[in-house]
């Protein structure tokens, strides 16, 4: 998504510029193996000046595809993402801009499809689970030494250790 800086100043100068486009940014499968599969993202969003910095601010959506944790099946995780960019025209730049992320421009063309990339592969969450964990046929609910329970099964059980305790706090709630 590249916009000429002269389009920029004609359009976004006196009022903010605002557009919607799609961008393809399959190349991110190859990037992350998490991403499985990822189509057109919609990207929209208002530019505006102030000085010699641009403005964006930019609405990202769209949806991946990412392995389940527990079966590797595949997960879409539909994502929404809204990010402020600001970049700078200016050639010098001081210590508290490059540290607030301002981003030069090179060129007369400002590209923003790598920070939108950026911002994507950000939001990548660390797992997913499949909201239909069980409908794989080979999927394990148990194995040598181990078995899969739910947290609904653990609350009810009471280690029969500690039943006879159960009735020391009985006693103690009949003498208050």
């Amino acid at each position: 998504m590249k916009f000429a800086l002269a389009q920029l100043k004609k359009n976004a100068y006196k009022e903010p510029f605002t557009f919607s486009e799609t961008e393809d940014v399959s190349e991110l499968e190859e990037m992350n193996n998490d991403i499985r599969h990822i189509g057109e993202v919609e990207v929209q969003g208002t530019c505006f000046f102030q000085g010699d910095n641009i403005i964006f601010s930019l609405r990202i959506h769209g949806e991946m595809v990412l392995p389940c944790a527990r079966t590797l099946e595949d997960v879409h995780y539909p994502f929404a993402i809204q990010t402020d960019e600001v970049f700078t025209t200016s050639l010098y730049r001081s210590e508290a801009e490059i540290e607030a992320e301002i981003h030069p421009i090179d060129g007369e063309v400002l590209d923003l499809t790598p920070l939108i990339k950026e911002n994507i592969l950000l939001e990548v969450p660390y797992r997913v689970f499949s909201e239909e964990e069980n409908s794989r046929p080979d999927y394990l609910t148990e194995g040598k030494g181990w078995q899969f329970t739910s947290e609904q099964n653990n609350a009810k059980s009471i280690d029969e250790r500690f039943r006879k305790l159960e009735s020391l706090f009985n006693k103690d709630e009949k003498n208050d």
